[in-house]
């Protein structure tokens, strides 16, 4: 009796075996979810998904249908909606299929009134790796937004995603901690439609997490002609960090056509709220090892922040203005010179205006280099042009190496 009890406690410690489901473009979703008889859809497979479980998704175009919308909630359209959740050390992944390359085009998904959320994320222990996301489509003439991934869970990784050619922005999340954002790309998405065509809402990255969403990062990722900023993270209640990304050419369309605001890296700031609407505790976000080029703005800019944000080892190139350090008082009415904020080893080459709107008094500064007139010449900057910013990542989907060689004092590291 002891030894049969022995062995069903043993039983139960031991955890199912994960299970594998595939997804494909010939699939159905009546079938298995096998490698011979696949699912048509993401949203049939999660149906089946436990925690430790993989969803593979095989290469391919996925036509999305405006009759796929899995949920719609108020005025929002989740067409996609992986609420399911993995656990601690087995997460749910969804993951492109060995080296294919599945492309999820939104095209098609117009519904009227509604603010299309392409992948709306509600879980989390989620990982999802190497799926396309395009054409993702604004029906709102208003102030609006959609969004190719939009991220409400925590604990998840986005891995090697592209999003891009479309009206919406290509990551975003209000929600969550403990996420991580790596070595994704969104580029030249335009909101062609909304409030007159400018694209003010479409960044390529923005979090702007609620109280609580700590410890959200995004690394190595790159953002460029998106008709707003490369990345934002305005009104955000907690500290984002961006480390090794690069921001190029944002408020442009790809015929250098002016549209929204155009910087690169837009870390804080809460527009017109009164000092009983701030966070508890203003945070401090990091921006280190970035790069910000031909931004029509600001290459890094601390947008009127109340504080402020850590600034490392970044370089800024041929931007309207490199780096915009603008705070406001600690009421949030009054725009005054930056305080608070630590710059060291940044690099700043190659526009009109270096730095602007920096209280150097209040600030902590070593390393950089602000002064047009200072030597540097070991730092090849001509070879820093836009092919090699765009060009295609590593085989890991790590960013491409460029050929670039910081000296001085600068400690900058770039691929």
């Amino acid at each position: 009796m002891i030894a049969r009890s022995l062995l069903l406690l043993v039983a139960l410690a031991v955890p199912a075996s994960a299970s594998t489901f595939y997804v494909a473009t010939d699939g159905d979703d009546s079938n298995r979810g096998t490698l011979e008889e696949p699912f048509g859809t993401i949203q049939r497979a999660q149906e089946f998904v436990s925690p430790g479980d993989t969803v593979f998704i095989r290469g391919g175009t996925y036509r999305m249908r405006e009759s796929q919308i899995a949920r719609t909630r108020r005025i929002f359209a989740h067409v996609i909606d992986l609420h399911k959740s993995g656990s601690k050390g087995s997460r749910i992944k969804y993951w492109a299929y060995k080296y294919e390359k599945p492309k999820f085009d939104f095209s098609d998904v117009k519904p009227s009134g509604k603010r299309v959320h392409a992948f709306a994320i509600g879980g989390s222990w989620i990982h999802i790796k190497g799926i396309e996301v395009v054409g993702v489509q604004v029906t709102v003439s208003g102030h609006t937004q959609s969004i190719c991934i939009a991220n409400d869970g925590s604990h998840n990784v986005f891995e090697h995603l592209s999003m891009h050619d479309g009206m919406a922005i290509g990551f975003y999340g209000v929600g969550g901690s403990d996420n991580l954002i790596l070595n994704c790309d969104a580029f030249r998405n335009h909101d062609s439609f909304s409030e007159n065509g400018r694209g003010g809402n479409t960044d390529g990255f923005g979090y702007h997490p609620t109280r609580g969403g700590k410890n959200n990062v995004f690394r190595g990722c790159r953002a460029w002609l998106n008709s707003d900023d490369g990345f934002d993270c305005i009104n955000a209640s907690e500290s984002i960090t961006f480390e090794n990304c690069w921001a190029m050419d944002n408020g442009y369309s790809a015929d250098r056509k002016s549209l929204a605001d155009g910087n690169g890296f837009k870390a804080g700031g809460y527009g017109s709220k009164t000092k009983r609407q701030l966070p508890r505790t203003i945070p401090r976000h990091v921006v280190k090892d970035c790069i910000a080029a031909y931004n029509k703005s600001s290459g890094f800019y601390a947008n009127h922040h109340v504080g402020g944000c850590d600034w490392l080892n970044n370089l800024a190139y041929r931007n309207g203005t490199n780096f915009n350090m603008l705070c406001r008082t600690n009421d949030n009415s009054t725009d005054v010179p930056g305080y608070g904020h630590v710059l060291k080893g940044n690099v700043s080459l190659a526009s009109r205006r270096l730095i602007i709107n920096v209280n150097l008094a209040k600030c902590e500064l070593a390393d950089n280099r602000f002064d047009p007139d200072e030597p540097f010449p070991d730092f090849d900057i001509q070879s820093l042009d836009r092919s090699q910013l765009t060009g295609p990542r590593q085989a890991d989907g790590s960013l491409p190496k460029i050929a670039i060689r910081p000296s001085g004092a600068s400690t900058l590291k770039f691929p």
